[in-house]
């Protein structure tokens, strides 16, 4: 496992993070997934105690991630160890069955006080805004909460997950000021729109976590135009049929680029993201053992006509499929 330091904090992060959404398990809000569907806590803690055997000493997860169950899970492994770096986010919550957005002071600190106590951790590494909104941060409570969080030594880091697509309003609001110390955006080879502020965050020295790398899956190559998801498995209004058959094809050209390099379609996939610089980690769902082996093969150099090529089908294929993604 490589590891990258993390924008300008004294964070060394691994190259290959575990994205922990997954673990969280079968979540719903009313009648709407937001969740991965069935998983096992005892294949759970098996994948994650596999990640750490691998090099992975980078977490991500989220207090609305099966609403706790998977800081959770987290914490039951880890506990307060400092050899783990743990990211977590707050700014959802449900009431009467719909999901609302609160980056209010009172509900920041209170609910890291709980992420917190799941996580049976004393600080989290790097904390952020759940998909904050520019009226979010100019409003300034949610900055504030941050600050006095790091202040209190119960953050060591702040940042934001970027929920848009392309323009980014609210890293620019964040770079302009010098604020926060690092950002989480959608990545892959489909989705390739957030490449520009990856160059300036970087050249900024902020730490960038990229998330989505393989596209809920697509780019993994096990998905065909028959495949179905449950209706506990966000992915099932995600990949409508039409969609996923549109989103195939797309992929027919780029795809068996990973047999050229003699590599699987899950390394070809995390390798391109992490031969852009700028990308501090790259944080793949790992919800099994076995995926996590997967994941952390040894990362490949793809050569720079390859590269472009990728670049090119983004702005010929991919670029007007991202405008239908939920």
């Amino acid at each position: 496992m490589n590891y990258r330091k993390f924008g300008k904090t004294n964070l060394l992060v691994s190259e290959i993070g575990f994205g922990a959404w997954g673990i969280g398990g079968p979540a719903m809000v009313g009648d709407v997934a937001i969740g991965w569907g069935d998983v096992d806590d005892s294949t759970s803690i098996l994948a994650l105690n596999k990640s750490f055997d691998l090099g992975i000493n980078f977490y991500d997860t989220a207090d609305f991630y099966g609403f706790g169950h998977s800081e959770e899970l987290i914490g039951k492994v880890f506990g307060n160890r400092d050899d783990v770096i743990i990211a977590s986010k707050v700014g959802h919550r449900v009431e009467d069955d719909k999901i609302l957005l609160d980056y209010t002071k009172k509900h920041i600190l209170k609910s890291c006080d709980e992420s917190l106590k799941r996580l049976r951790r004393d600080k989290i590494d790097f904390y952020q805004l759940h998909s904050a909104k520019l009226d979010h941060l100019k409003n300034g409570e949610c900055i504030e909460a941050m600050e006095e969080l790091k202040s209190k030594g119960k953050i060591s880091h702040w940042g934001i997950s970027l929920n848009t697509f392309n323009p980014y309003p609210e890293a620019e609001f964040l770079i302009e000021r010098n604020m926060a110390d690092g950002f989480q955006l959608v990545l892959n080879i489909i989705n390739q729109r957030s490449l520009k502020l990856i160059k300036t965050a970087s050249e900024k020295d902020y730490g960038i976590i990229a998330r989505i790398p393989l596209q809920f899956g697509l780019l993994t190559g096990k998905f065909n135009k028959e495949t179905r998801f449950n209706k506990n498995d966000h992915r099932f209004f995600r990949l409508e049929p039409k969609f996923l058959s549109d989103l195939l094809e797309a992929l027919e050209d780029v795809l068996p680029l990973a047999e050229k390099y003699n590599v699987d379609k899950t390394t070809f996939a995390l390798s391109f993201i992490l031969n852009h610089t700028g990308v501090s980690t790259v944080i793949p769902g790992i919800k099994t053992p076995e995926q996590a082996e997967k994941n952390t093969k040894s990362i490949i150099s793809i050569s720079e006509e390859d590269m472009n090529f990728i670049h090119q089908l983004f702005e010929e294929r991919f670029n007007g499929l991202v405008d239908k993604m939920v």
